[in-house]
């Protein structure tokens, strides 16, 4: 499977529900806001995982949250407005993250990047030096401040354009630039430190 394949497939993962099944669920049946749900469930749990770390019961109970308001506004969700549906229900997921993390004092300075545990990577196999990278990685970006660490996932996980991730952050398009490059930075940094060690 080539790189283009995935990036189509990812694509249409991320497709919104269909106008159908979005127009029922306005209307409020049972049934169209399960589906609703049952579609954005991963990609909300993804983003939560990836914003808020292993604590299931915060991620589970930020989830909750996100659909609860998600049922809440729906009815007045412009279907043929600028944001796409997982925009929205991205956006509404992110704000909470941030939001929890600003409640619960939770700050990683910059400076005390890389964190977490050294990685060294195993032997001359190249499977296992890829796995290593992969590891290295998910904890770098773990390690990224909330706010640079909202863009990045946004962007590089969800696909989202820097025009949604400005509106779903709440942030003027020089910023998301601004914090998707030295999030960028920051994960060179780490990486390059990781491949010395």
């Amino acid at each position: 499977m080539n790189a283009l394949t995935v990036s189509t497939r990812r694509r249409e993962a991320l497709s919104d529900l269909d106008e159908i099944t979005l127009a029922r669920a306005q209307a409020g049946e049972r049934s169209a806001k399960a589906a609703l749900i049952q579609r954005y469930q991963r990609p909300v749990f993804a983003l939560l995982s990836r914003m808020l770390g292993p604590d299931a019961s915060v991620i589970d109970d930020l989830a909750q949250e996100t659909f609860a308001r998600v049922l809440g506004a729906l009815p007045g969700f412009d279907r043929r407005g600028r944001a796409r549906l997982v925009t929205w229900i991205l956006t509404i997921a992110t704000r909470l993250a941030l939001d929890h993390l600003r409640a619960v004092g939770t700050h990683r300075d910059p400076s005390d990047v890389p964190g977490g545990v050294p990685i060294t990577l195993p032997g001359p196999e190249q499977l296992a030096n890829q796995r290593a990278l992969r590891v290295a990685l998910v904890e770098a970006v773990d390690a990224l401040p909330p706010h640079f660490r909202a863009a990045f996932l946004l962007r590089e996980v969800h696909e989202l354009s820097y025009e949604e991730i400005s509106e779903a952050l709440g942030i003027d398009l020089g910023t998301v630039k601004s914090r998707l490059a030295r999030a960028r930075a920051l994960l060179q940094r780490i990486l390059a430190e990781v491949a010395h060690e």
